[in-house]
């Protein structure tokens, strides 16, 4: 029973499925019966835990069991103290209220790789960045909470799923590593 660790390629699919002329998962993993453990969308990048048990792949991917992911956002602005409170009390996103989070403001991460395309830059507006930790993950809930305090996401890279992090096991976009299912809490 693998556990593979990938990190999509930003406009990739996370299916198994093609899809048109889109990329998906099936262009780089060609592992039999895995599934994804969790999704991100086509315009997210970062890591995504893929495996073969059922039982894993739902205990990792549900909320109930509260694996904690953190996101790196780049932002179009810079966050002042109120905008991180907002984002770190519960948010009102019209279908749901996000549960409390951490939110603070970082440095661009020396050990990310840049992104192709590249983000589009405006001289006259500044970017920053935003580690995101959260034990839920809604349908597009980074971008729409960042959206609801002004500031729009430009990149989105989950670096982290619970003890797995892009830092500590370095890949690059498309690529992949088994790890021991035993890392995982039971």
């Amino acid at each position: 029973m693998p556990l593979i660790l990938f990190n999509k390629p930003f406009q990739v699919l996370c299916q198994f499925s093609s899809q048109d002329d889109r990329e998906t998962l099936a262009d780089y993993l060609s592992i039999p019966g895995i599934y994804p453990a969790g999704r991100l969308d086509a315009d997210s990048e970062g890591l995504m835990l893929l495996t073969d048990d059922g039982a894993l792949q739902h205990k990792i991917a549900h909320p109930d069991h509260k694996e904690a992911k953190i996101y790196l956002v780049q932002v179009d602005g810079v966050p002042d103290a109120a905008a991180l409170a907002r984002l770190q009390a519960p948010l009102d996103l019209g279908d749901f209220v996000t549960k409390p989070c951490r939110a603070v403001r970082i440095a661009e991460p020396a050990w990310l790789w840049p992104r192709n395309p590249p983000i589009r830059t405006r001289q006259d507006k500044p970017t920053s960045w935003i580690a995101i930790t959260l034990e839920e993950g809604k349908n597009r809930q980074v971008r729409r909470m960042t959206a609801a305090v002004g500031l729009p996401t430009l990149r989105l890279v989950r670096s982290s799923i619970g003890p797995f992090s892009l830092q500590t096991h370095p890949l690059m976009p498309g690529e992949f590593a088994e790890v021991p299912v035993s890392a995982v809490k039971r």
